[in-house]
């Protein structure tokens, strides 16, 4: 009976997969829009199929009168993204009702906050669909799209849905920066990303709140084509209630680990268009400085895949501490420095001095 029950309540959904009315769902690709009405007809794992189905079934008193989405959750967002937000699974009474990754639960009024305040959504909070909600430069989806029992997926079942998130992967190819909320997503994308030729340092990474992992299938940014070359991984703690009602994650936290995101963006975007003006011939001869973070230590590689053909064309590359890649551009010592924003030096942040002279101190005439 519950099987028959479930059926119908799918049935009935499966007519409208994606709503292309929605601002985000227009934006699809072909390519993505095909994939997530693929996701959302899965029935591939019984025991989620029969739990996802029993809750949309039989409901939260709160949601009584609404009609339950009570199938796969599809990805979801920008499909020219820089920023991937992965999480576990979604919430029974969350998006196993709204249909949305992280849409109707506190767990995404959290994340929603978060992402509006790195510029990574136009409002700060979402309840449903066609509340207005886009996102911007970022994809939201989660290992595994069916609401699991007690939130605890399988082995079988993480592997069965795995699928799923790679075939997002090869449609998202602006891919820099991967936040994996819990320990459940960094796993998995640990994994996934090591079976996709990625080498990242041994012993294995362990889990922990800003841990950062570059996994370097190649650099961080996307080649001359907007292929991606690699990814840095971020972990963040969960924003589930079990972590935020306690005080293991907090919202400047989490603030913290999109403020980070966006940062590696930025750095990496900036050294990209000045490969270009080397490649472009602009600039014949670079001295650069850079701060050995793991971001900061994908500059090189940046510069080197747009390295001109051109003979004349020279790229001096060596680490240096932030006070001393600051003191050498100041002194001219170096034509450019990649340095984190936020390093002390002599008790004054480094976000304080005019950022453009840190970040890129070329001649006027060469500045991006």
């Amino acid at each position: 009976m519950l099987r028959v029950a479930g059926a119908r309540v799918c049935e009935l959904a499966y007519t409208r997969p994606v709503d292309e009315t929605l601002p985000m769902e227009a934006a699809l690709t072909p390519e993505l829009r095909a994939l997530e009405r693929a996701v959302s007809r899965c029935r591939k794992c019984p025991r989620l199929v029969a739990w996802r189905e029993r809750v949309a079934r039989e409901k939260r008193r709160a949601f009584a009168d609404e009609e339950y989405w009570g199938r796969p959750v599809p990805g979801w967002g920008d499909p020219r993204a820089r920023l991937l937000v992965l999480g576990l699974a979604p919430a029974a009474h969350g998006g196993n009702r709204t249909g949305r990754a992280f849409t109707g639960d506190e767990s995404g009024r959290w994340l929603y906050r978060a992402l509006w305040r790195a510029g990574f959504a136009n409002q700060p909070e979402s309840e449903r669909k066609g509340d207005g909600l886009e996102l911007r430069g970022c994809w939201m989806t989660a290992a595994v799209r069916c609401a699991p029992p007690a939130n605890r997926p399988t082995t079988e079942e993480r592997e069965t849905c795995r699928p799923w998130l790679e075939a997002e992967l090869d449609r998202l190819p602006r891919l820099a920066v991967v936040v994996a909320l819990g320990g459940f997503a960094f796993d998995v994308a640990l994994r996934v990303w090591r079976d996709r030729g990625a080498d990242f340092p041994t012993p294995r990474p362990r889990f922990g709140h800003g841990v950062e992992v570059p996994l370097e299938g190649g650099v961080a940014t996307p080649d001359e084509r907007g292929r991606s070359l690699g990814v840095l991984l971020l972990a963040s703690y969960h924003p589930s209630q079990q972590n935020t009602f306690t005080g293991v994650l907090t919202e400047p936290m989490l603030d913290a680990i999109f403020a980070r995101a966006r940062e590696i963006l930025d750095a990496v975007d900036d050294a990209a268009r000045l490969a270009r003006r080397v490649q472009r011939g602009e600039v014949g001869s670079l001295s650069i400085g850079f701060v050995g973070s793991a971001v900061y230590s994908v500059v090189p590689e940046v510069l080197q895949r747009f390295r001109a053909e051109r003979g004349d064309v020279e790229l001096r590359l060596r680490e240096l501490t932030t006070a001393a890649a600051l003191d050498q551009l100041e002194s001219g010592r170096i034509d450019v420095g990649f340095v984190r924003p936020g390093a002390p030096r002599d008790g004054i942040a480094v976000e304080t001095v005019l950022r453009e002279e840190i970040v890129v101190a070329l001649p006027e005439a060469h500045r991006l």
